[in-house]
């Protein structure tokens, strides 16, 4: 019953169409007005019926989906919840209210000093850097954890000390991070950037980590390692931990020159953009885009100047799954129609003629005769073929490509995206590289 009295002040005036704070406030008002002129009156109300309509108010209040969402948002939302009911039926209002607080205190206390902050293992193109996220509030009981995971930086390590995210930061707290920036970094061979800090807490914000593909960094790649660059970046676009950019930043570092350290050869397809499924930054690759990525002449010369001229070290040639230019050219040679005659469009065909090299006509069947299934299974496999060929393509129409490849000093491998996953699965052919890699070796099947 307090704890029903308390809520129904405010139910009262929501259920009466209340929208400001104005009508808590003339509630109140209400109330004061008729404890001053008419006592005499509200005492002569049973007991009985105020028991009663409390109940009824409180059991619409109180209702089981409440209490199911409270469970529902786990134990340290539910237990708090739990303990103060009990503690007002138990007592009184006031007490149980206290109790409550004090529980959730403990609660709040608890979750902050065992996470203080987030460890994250950035890899970028120039290196590891180890990001710590602040949590929104620091206090000096996270002292401990802080200042242990800032000594164990390796010796030549680099950390990001991330305070986007934070309200609050204990002076005690900023005087750790004050003291690790200017002396114990120093002493260790730590390098520390800062980031997001208040202007109120007296540090500047700085990066001293190069997070983009400058020329130092590309001449220092090898196309293993941006072939392990791109596959740590879809793992991360995976698992839903992209780097954390600042784009602004990039846009500055970059106005003076580009060094990407890989080209993209892909498709048009809106679900299929490199940057963002490798989690790269501005400047870090060449994106060539046509659809049914295939090898055109123009494309090919494009990754000449992404090579030879710039120093790329890697070129992906990248399908993707339920590509429509390859469903469209599985439809038009089995159909033994042109782009023309089915769609109208005069451009198409030699796009389409290009991808239908990699069908064989004899395997294809008529829209109805296709199983449930069988036609996309089909289409995804002519894209992985598709990648292959255009790899033999690159080769065979490229001397200066061919030339870079025989030398070790690129290599073309091949890539699947999965549009209904995400996953981007790469292979190589026998033409990718003077020395084999640690892929998967894939062949022409359709």
């Amino acid at each position: 019953l307090p704890m029903t009295s308390v809520i129904v002040r405010s139910s009262v005036n929501i259920n009466a169409g209340g929208r400001t704070k104005l009508s808590a406030i003339l509630h109140g008002v209400l109330l004061v007005l008729c404890v001053v002129t008419m006592p005499q009156w509200l005492n002569e109300i049973p007991l009985a019926a105020l028991a009663a309509i409390l109940i009824t108010t409180g059991l619409k209040l109180a209702s089981p989906v409440l209490f199911k969402s409270m469970w529902n948002e786990g134990t340290r939302q539910f237990l708090p919840f739990a303990i103060t009911i009990a503690a007002i039926v138990l007592t009184d209002l006031l007490v149980g209210v206290l109790i409550g607080l004090g529980i959730t205190i403990l609660f709040i206390l608890h979750s902050n000093l065992r996470r203080p902050l987030r460890r994250i293992m950035e890899k970028h193109s120039s290196g590891d850097v180890l990001r710590i996220e602040l949590a929104n509030q620091v206090s000096f009981l996270n002292r401990a954890t802080i200042e242990k995971t800032l000594h164990d930086v390796p010796r030549g390590g680099h950390v990001l000390i991330d305070a986007r995210s934070t309200d609050y930061i204990d002076p005690d707290i900023r005087d750790l991070i004050s003291d690790f920036h200017d002396t114990t970094s120093k002493a260790h061979g730590v390098e520390v950037s800062l980031v997001g800090f208040k202007d109120h807490y007296d540090f500047n914000d700085h990066i001293e980590f190069i997070d983009f593909t400058s020329r130092e960094v590309q001449s220092g790649l090898t196309p293993v390692a941006v072939l392990g660059i791109l596959q740590d970046g879809n793992r991360r676009f995976l698992a839903g931990e992209r780097i954390q950019r600042d784009f602004s930043r990039q846009v500055a570092a970059t106005a003076s020159g580009q060094f990407p350290m890989a080209a993209v050869l892909s498709c048009i397809d809106s679900r299929t953009p490199a940057e963002v499924i490798f989690d790269l930054g501005l400047g870090d690759i060449f994106s060539a885009r046509v659809a049914g990525n295939i090898a055109a002449r123009d494309l090919i010369g494009s990754m000449e100047y992404a090579c030879v001229v710039a120093g790329s070290k890697l070129v992906v040639v990248m399908g993707h799954t339920s590509c429509g230019a390859v469903n469209a050219a599985v439809d038009l040679i089995c159909s033994q129609k042109t782009a023309a005659e089915a769609t109208g469009c005069g451009n198409l065909d030699g796009l389409v003629t290009e991808i239908q090299q990699c069908i064989d006509p004899k395997t294809c069947k008529l829209p109805n005769q296709w199983l449930p299934g069988e036609k996309a299974a089909y289409s995804n496999e002519v894209s992985r073929c598709n990648v292959i060929r255009t790899i033999h393509v690159i080769r065979e129409r490229s001397t200066a490509l061919d030339k870079l490849v025989r030398e070790g000093k690129i290599a073309i491998v091949g890539a699947l995206y999965d549009v209904s996953t995400g996953q981007v699965t790469f292979f190589q052919t026998q033409e990718s590289s003077l020395a084999k890699l640690e892929l998967p070796m894939a062949t022409m099947a359709v």
